[in-house]
């Protein structure tokens, strides 16, 4: 992180006693799983086959551009803070830790399919929510990102949960895939 520049947004956040350094490896390492689950949630789709699995591809489908929406509203307050993504686009994959969301081996297996979702969906809520740890209170814009994009995660654990063990979510259809309900007005990525 460059700080050759008077950067008065970010000297007011350590001044809040913010560890800006921190928060930035954070937001990349949260954006590289956001981006690398996009790809990955694209591919299990794609293996959703069956009657079944046709209801299943539209959960996922929700899920994935949502997570698209998640890395692009990352983007701008990375840079903001001074930080920048990784210029190999195999290093920023593999920060993620996602490969356990590549095909299991049986590659139209439902169960298995939903229960990576699942998974990632748990990681995404654990991540999130350590970045509103480090923000609360200190850097009020990258909380509010954090807690926006914490609450769909937090939906789709719900969405997966019940699709898996038939535990009511309260599953509301989103009015068209990748609408992002509290963090799109965070990301350009799919407006409508």
């Amino acid at each position: 992180m460059s700080s050759h520049y008077d950067v008065v947004g970010v000297k007011v956040l350590q001044q809040n006693g913010l560890n800006v350094e921190v928060v930035v490896n954070t937001l990349i390492a949260n954006a590289a799983v956001e981006f690398t689950a996009y790809y990955y949630f694209t591919n299990l789709r794609m293996h959703c086959t069956g009657l079944e699995g046709e209801g299943i591809k539209g959960v996922i489908e929700d899920a994935r551009l949502e997570d698209l929406s998640h890395f692009e509203a990352c983007l701008q307050r990375i840079y903001e803070l001074g930080g920048s993504l990784p210029n190999d686009a195999m290093d920023f994959i593999k920060m993620s830790g996602c490969e356990f969301l590549q095909l299991p081996p049986v590659k139209t297996d439902l169960k298995a399919i939903l229960d990576k979702c699942l998974k990632a969906e748990q990681g995404a809520i654990v991540n999130w929510n350590k970045l509103c740890q480090l923000t609360q209170g200190k850097d009020p814009v990258t909380y509010d990102l954090a807690k926006d994009i914490l609450a769909e995660e937090i939906e789709h654990e719900a969405w997966f949960l019940e699709l898996i063990h038939g535990r009511p979510s309260g599953h509301m259809r989103r009015k068209y895939s990748g609408e992002s309900p509290h963090s799109g007005k965070h990301s350009r990525a799919l407006e409508r």
